[in-house]
């Protein structure tokens, strides 16, 4: 597997870094948008990308803040400023040669699932499958109905009050949609078993959606 640290150009003031790993014979591509207060070197995230990269999943774990930026609280919850990161991170990724014919999904977590559902929306064209982990899906309410991209949301069974803005946010979705509760979980899924149940729903979900994408291009393309 080929890892890269990237940077990626916002505008001449703000270069943001990540991560960027490519396991041999790459099918598809999952960008991760983290939750406030995390970074690229989340544990969690890193655990399900490494059974993604496993599964022939390239994945991107990106800062959508500077560390400056990242010192001011609010902007940790400016979730347009969020969305337009990523749909630029995308943008210039997706152009990438290794990764320019791969279906892409989103892996969102915390708020970062707000922000991925967001940019969806205005890339619904090419993101093709959204996972939300412990999201909160419900601050991206006035995109939440055009989102076209299957949408899968995850959450523990002890982190009640945000189960309940998930099925809030689920009912304004009308893609192919999908909760999925974890039991004995709670917001962080920091108990045994709980996070490889995480990866293994979320590997389920991208492989079902983004393989078929790219069984499609394959055959359109002979």
């Amino acid at each position: 597997m080929k890892t890269t640290e990237i940077n990626i150009s916002i505008n001449e003031s703000v270069k943001l870094q990540g991560t960027l790993n490519i396991p041999s014979g790459a099918e598809s591509f999952v960008i991760f948008s983290h939750g406030s207060g995390s970074s690229r070197f989340s544990s969690r995230n890193r655990h399900v990308a490494g059974v993604l990269n496993k599964e022939k999943m390239a994945t991107l774990l990106i800062d959508l803040l500077t560390k400056k930026e990242d010192e001011v609280f609010e902007n940790r919850f400016n979730i347009e400023l969020l969305t337009e990161r990523l749909v630029s991170v995308t943008k210039q990724v997706h152009q990438f040669p290794e990764l320019k014919n791969l279906p892409i999904g989103y892996f969102g977590a915390s708020t970062g699932a707000a922000s991925a559902l967001k940019a969806a929306e205005i890339l619904n064209d090419i993101i093709e499958a959204v996972v939300s982990r412990g999201g909160r899906p419900d601050l991206a309410k006035s995109s939440l109905t055009n989102v076209k991209a299957p949408t899968l949301l995850i959450i523990g069974s002890l982190d009640e009050n945000v189960i309940e803005l998930n099925k809030r946010a689920y009912s304004y979705l009308n893609c192919e949609k999908k909760i999925e509760i974890i039991e004995g979980a709670t917001h962080l899924f920091e108990e045994p078993g709980t996070l490889d149940k995480v990866a293994e729903l979320a590997t389920s979900w991208f492989k079902k959606h983004l393989y078929k994408i790219e069984v499609e291009k394959q055959t359109l393309n002979r």
